[in-house]
């Protein structure tokens, strides 16, 4: 039986550093080796962290491509290579945690706020609206002429001029209806107080 790639002198099995240096190399007999020694731990740390079999198995298959890509900077003079694999799967898995509770505060946030807008909207509806029935119920204690130069002047855009030309009554009537009429507003509805 001829002896692989990843087989150390004597067709004795190389250590998982000298895989990983061969892998540094391309050799990909290497790297399945690599990838029979470690899945099955960094998928089982990955699960640790993450709780979560689908998500332990993407951080798993993460690692093991980022093994294969960055086998080269492994230096044995550091530590081991389980060492520094399984500080790679640690390292990801706790990101993918913190990047899962990134979004779900995010998520959380943006319900809050958008709960806070739809309920400030239905608040400020509420309360226009009641204002308007309170200006309606105010406008009905006016005599009919002050009603008839405030009405022109605030819901119809007239001005002042134009009101009296309107109503046919000198500048001077319309402004006294105005400031009596407003003044009766203020009261009613408690402005100024």
């Amino acid at each position: 039986m001829p002896a692989s790639a990843a087989d150390g002198p004597g067709g004795v099995a190389a250590s998982p550093e000298e895989c990983l240096r061969r892998v540094a190399l391309g050799d990909r007999e290497a790297f399945d080796r690599v990838y029979a020694i470690f899945a099955g731990p960094v998928f089982g740390l990955a699960r640790r962290v993450l709780r979560d079999p689908a998500q332990a198995e993407e951080v798993a298959q993460e690692v093991l491509v980022e093994v294969w890509r960055t086998a080269s900077r492994f230096d044995p003079q550091l530590g081991t290579a389980q060492a520094w694999v399984m500080t790679m799967t640690h390292r990801r898995a706790v990101d993918r945690v913190r990047s899962e509770q990134a979004a779900e505060n995010r998520e959380a946030r943006l319900a809050r706020s958008s709960a806070v807008v739809d309920y400030d909207d239905v608040v400020e509806t509420v309360e226009n609206r009641l204002d308007q029935q309170r200006v309606r119920n105010c406008l009905g204690g006016l005599t009919d002429l002050q009603r008839e130069a405030v009405t022109l002047a605030y819901y119809n855009g007239y001005t002042y001029p134009q009101v009296a030309q309107l109503l046919a009554v000198p500048l001077g009537t319309v402004k006294t209806r105005m400031r009596d009429g407003l003044a009766r507003l203020r009261d009613c509805l408690g402005v100024g107080r």
